[in-house]
């Protein structure tokens, strides 16, 4: 039988109990807090983490909720492989302030995050290259922050084959017997459309894809820009992402592809003709005095935490899971 053992116990003057000494919670290692039996409702001192933590039921959460802090985002999902055509960027989505969105859009409703809750982080890979005929080409990866989800972009367009609406669209391609064939657009408030292809000049060569800040160019013959992308500051310095794959050696803003190279990483940049796109990458930006993000960030890759004068942020470039702040 479990036995309490006090020196004082004394009444105040209302009906509250007054102790004497301080109530010290039960003290646990990690390891040995894992090997508890325990039920929903138990508290414990974890000695490892230095932290009061109580049982759900189901896991193990730290004590003392913060207040909610607002968070600034940037998700931009893969963009999307390129064939005949360019291929569109990935999706792009912002809340940063006095900056844009894709598409022309203003900058999203700010958000508010708690301590000790899960939120789902996922990091779009880039679209395969295809051939002439579009065979091989793909779409890029969606990525999400906290139910914000950008979309991939869409595959360039092969010979006598369309490509595909996306975050941004793919530029247009060939059609047999000189036809034109228009590019793909973009989803509304992430990215914009790909080029026209006109005429019979050149063949192989198709339009530019969509960029997040731009219309791909259209393609008549000697290759087409991909359209531009978006610039964010979020990390502290100008950085342009989520262009549209453009062909040939056409000029590319915002780190997407041309027929000579492949989609920037972490860009969401469209792939040139016959290239891939760039993966795309999710940074969250917060004031440090308001929240610690957790150290356990299993599945995902990224940076770790950097500064940039009172506030903190992080770019994930891979993977899916979830993170918290404490």
């Amino acid at each position: 039988m479990s036995e309490l053992k006090t020196n004082q116990i004394a009444t105040n003057d209302g009906n509250n109990v007054a102790i004497d000494n301080s109530l010290n919670l039960k003290s646990y290692t990690t390891t040995q807090r894992d090997a508890l039996t325990s039920a929903a409702g138990d508290i414990i001192y974890n000695s490892t983490e230095s932290k009061p933590q109580f049982y759900n039921g189901s896991s193990w959460i730290d004590t003392g909720a913060i207040s909610p802090f607002s968070v600034e985002y940037v998700v931009i999902a893969g963009g999307g492989g390129g064939a005949n055509s360019g291929g569109g960027a990935g999706g792009y989505r912002s809340n940063v302030s006095g900056e844009n969105s894709g598409g022309g859009a203003s900058a999203e409703t700010s958000m508010s995050l708690g301590g000790n809750i899960n939120y789902t982080v996922t990091v779009g890979g880039g679209g395969s290259a295809g051939a002439n005929n579009g065979s091989g080409v793909t779409d890029g990866n969606d990525s999400q922050f906290q139910g914000v989800v950008s979309y991939g972009g869409g595959k360039g367009a092969g010979v006598n084959n369309e490509g595909n609406i996306g975050g941004s669209g793919s530029g247009g391609a060939h059609v047999g017997g000189g036809g034109t064939r228009d590019g793909m657009f973009g989803v509304p408030n992430q990215g914009f459309k790909g080029g026209q292809k006109t005429g019979d000049t050149s063949p192989f060569v198709g339009a530019g894809g969509g960029g997040a800040g731009g219309n791909g160019a259209n393609g008549t013959g000697s290759g087409s820009a991909g359209g531009n992308g978006v610039s964010s500051s979020i990390t502290g310095s100008s950085v342009a992402r989520a262009g549209g794959g453009g062909t040939n050696n056409a000029s590319v803003v915002g780190g997407g592809g041309n027929g000579s190279t492949d989609a920037t990483a972490n860009t969401g940049g469209g792939g040139g003709n016959h290239r891939s796109g760039g993966s795309g990458v999710v940074i969250v930006r917060w004031a440090t005095a308001d929240a610690t993000i957790g150290a356990t960030r299993t599945g995902l890759t990224d940076g770790g935490v950097q500064t940039d004068g009172s506030d903190s942020y992080i770019v994930f470039t891979a993977g899916t899971g979830t993170i918290t702040f404490s």
